[in-house]
C-alpha cells in the first residue's frame, strides 16, 4: 500500500463519480477501489488504470471504465 508517492501516484483510481464531485466543490479526500485516499487534481487521462483497481471493478460489475478518478 502507498503512503504517499510509489506506485499509486503513477495511476488514474476507479472513485464513485458522486464522491469526485463532492471532493471537487469542496476538497475532501476520495477512497479508491484499491484504498489509496488522496484529493483529486491531476487529469486522470493522463495515466494509465490502477491494475487493482480495474481487477476490482471488472470483478464487481463485468467491466468498462465508467467511474474513472484522477490520481493525486
Amino acid at each position: 500500500m502507498s503512503h504517499g508517492d510509489g506506485d499509486h501516484e503513477r495511476f488514474a483510481h476507479y472513485v464513485q463519480k458522486d464522491k469526485i464531485m463532492a471532493s471537487a466543490l469542496d476538497g475532501t479526500p476520495v477512497v479508491a477501489l484499491c484504498g489509496k485516499v488522496w484529493v483529486p487534481g491531476r487529469d486522470p487521462k493522463k495515466y494509465p488504470v490502477c491494475p487493482l483497481c480495474k481487477e476490482i471493478y471488472e470483478s464487481m460489475s463485468g467491466g468498462g471504465d465508467e467511474g474513472k478518478g484522477g490520481d493525486k
